[in-house]
């Protein structure tokens, strides 16, 4: 199941067509898919910006196609001399900022088409590295089988990270090679698995939306708005510039989100609007 599938079924039960996702999860991956529809639709860039949380495990002494367990194995190697010790070395190597190669199979976009489809294509893709932030990676446990080593991380890093990466770039610096065999996204900004409802759940229309004004509170730093404001933003004015640069949601006196506010040439103005302010 891809994340578009989750869409559609979400459009068959909430009767609207307007609906998105916060961060694709690979068809191989589970946990957190965070949905917005109609008018919250417009806050799910924010929350796909923010950081996330991934349990996973890596395979080392093997490479496939795809940097996961679904793709075509590349190589094999042995893996009899690689230590704990080695393994905890690299991981911790990966902590911080770090410039970072996306999966050849991922869906960036080479020359207007996916890379994933050029690699299926037989094309060979390497896509340039790029800058991400990795707070978390601790190791759960590993595992020494016959021909591989298991690895479980955890992991919290910022939009942008590939997990697949991590396998890969592990092995590769351990010189036996690494993919991913399983994943689980168990966070997304401030939304996690105690927030979330099964697809069974979703299915049979047993769940109740979280109002936009809850999603507003918890994601930005609020603006409480005074009735003159409210006046001021329903005829598209600025108002007084916010206390910090960063986004602020702006609320009403009755919790309505109104809109969300920027500042630019000194003063705070909209970036998009909710609700009318009158």
């Amino acid at each position: 199941m891809t994340s578009h599938d989750v869409v559609a079924i979400a459009r068959r039960v909430l009767g609207t067509r307007k609906v998105g996702h916060a961060g694709t999860l690979d068809p191989m991956a589970t946990g957190v898919l965070v949905l917005g529809f109609n008018n919250a639709t417009r806050l799910l860039q924010y929350i796909t910006d923010g950081d996330k949380t991934y349990q996973a495990t890596m395979v080392l002494g093997m490479t496939t196609i795809t940097d996961d367990v679904e793709g075509e194995v590349l190589s094999r190697s042995d893996v009899s001399g690689v230590s704990d010790s080695q393994i905890e070395t690299e991981l911790a190597a990966m902590r911080g900022e770090i410039m970072q190669r996306p999966s050849s199979v991922s869906a960036i976009k080479v020359e207007g088409e996916r890379a994933y489809d050029r690699v299926r294509a037989g094309e060979v893709v390497e896509l340039a590295a790029r800058a991400v932030r990795i707070t978390q990676l601790d190791i759960l446990n590993i595992r020494h089988l016959d021909s591989t080593i298991e690895v479980d991380i955890e992991v919290t890093c910022s939009a942008g990270t590939y997990i697949r990466a991590i396998a890969r770039d592990c092995g590769s610096a351990l010189g036996v090679g690494g993919h991913l065999s399983s994943l689980r996204r168990s966070r997304v900004a401030s939304f996690g698995l105690d927030r979330a409802i099964s697809l069974d759940q979703l299915k049979n229309g047993e769940f109740t939306p979280e109002p936009v004004s809850d999603i507003a509170r918890s994601t930005f730093t609020t603006r409480e708005l005074a009735l003159d404001e409210q006046i001021e933003l329903s005829f598209g004015r600025p108002l007084t510039s916010n206390p910090t640069d960063a986004i602020y949601a702006a609320m009403s006196g009755d919790n309505q989100l109104i809109a969300l506010l920027a500042n630019k040439e000194g003063m705070a103005k909209p970036i998009a609007v909710f609700a009318a302010a009158n």
